[in-house]
């Protein structure tokens, strides 16, 4: 698995709708980084997320 996901593609993992992600990361109740622009969900904090739930 890649160190950081994009917004999409973490929304479809989590089983969220693409929009939910975004206001998620906006909130910081996911763990993201933006660069460049874009916006990513970090990999290993997101594992650790779902795990703790």
């Amino acid at each position: 698995m890649p160190l950081l996901l994009e917004v999409p593609a973490a929304a479809k993992l989590l089983g969220i709708s693409r929009s939910a992600a975004y206001r998620a990361t906006a909130s910081v109740e996911l763990p993201s980084r933006r660069l460049g622009g874009r916006v990513y969900v970090v990999t290993g904090k997101l594992l650790d997320l779902v795990e703790e739930s």
